[in-house]
């Protein structure tokens, strides 16, 4: 079931405003919206009813306890992937997705935009990938993968008997292969793989 922070993050995106577009439309400061969101702080009544007012829902959809989203869940589309901060703590947060509620029943997942075109042509800049946490992949996946303590890369996996290799499907992007023991202290690290591609037009 989502939270009221949650459905409030979900309804702001939807409608395309920033924190503080809807903070001036509510009459509340920036600073609230964004505790609201994390979850920090909770509205009284009265606001409560006017941001249901606001986006055009009732109260029970917007507290997620009769979710209009209950066909699927929403998951954080994040701006990086840093090395050393979990997946839960990064503030980095620019969006949301929705993904159905068999997908969600897989395991953990985020959202992550793309940034420059080594995966073109199949992934684009400006592309949001859905993402399942998981620390291995098969040979030929598409995931994400952190090297050197730098952030997140969107690249495929290959797979040799002491090493690997993360290709870029931009040919002009030469693979970055990896010996067993640069595996384990550059370290290179798989923290997810791609399981959807988001366009938006």
């Amino acid at each position: 079931m989502q939270e009221f922070k949650d459905m409030l993050k979900f309804f702001r995106m939807r409608a395309n405003l920033s924190q503080s577009e809807l903070a001036e439309k509510l009459g509340v400061a920036a600073s609230t919206i964004s505790m609201y969101e994390v979850g920090k702080r909770e509205p009284d009544f009265e606001t409560e009813e006017k941001i249901a007012d606001f986006f055009n829902t009732d109260l029970n959809t917007l507290r997620g306890r009769d979710n209009e989203l209950k066909s699927g869940f929403i998951i954080n589309v994040l701006g990086r992937v840093a090395a050393g901060i979990p997946i839960e703590a990064i503030e980095n947060v620019i969006d949301t997705e929705e993904i159905t509620e068999e997908l969600a029943k897989t395991g953990k997942f985020f959202g992550l935009r793309i940034q420059g075109d080594s995966m073109e042509p199949d992934i684009h800049n400006g592309d949001t990938v859905i993402v399942r946490q998981q620390d291995d992949a098969e040979n030929d996946e598409i995931v994400i993968a952190l090297i050197s303590g730098n952030d997140g890369v969107c690249k495929r996996l290959k797979k040799y008997n002491n090493s690997l290799a993360l290709v870029s499907l931009n040919a002009k992007y030469e693979p970055m292969y990896f010996s067993q023991e640069e595996i384990l202290y550059k370290p290179v690290r798989i923290i997810g793989k791609v399981v959807e591609l988001r366009r938006k037009f």
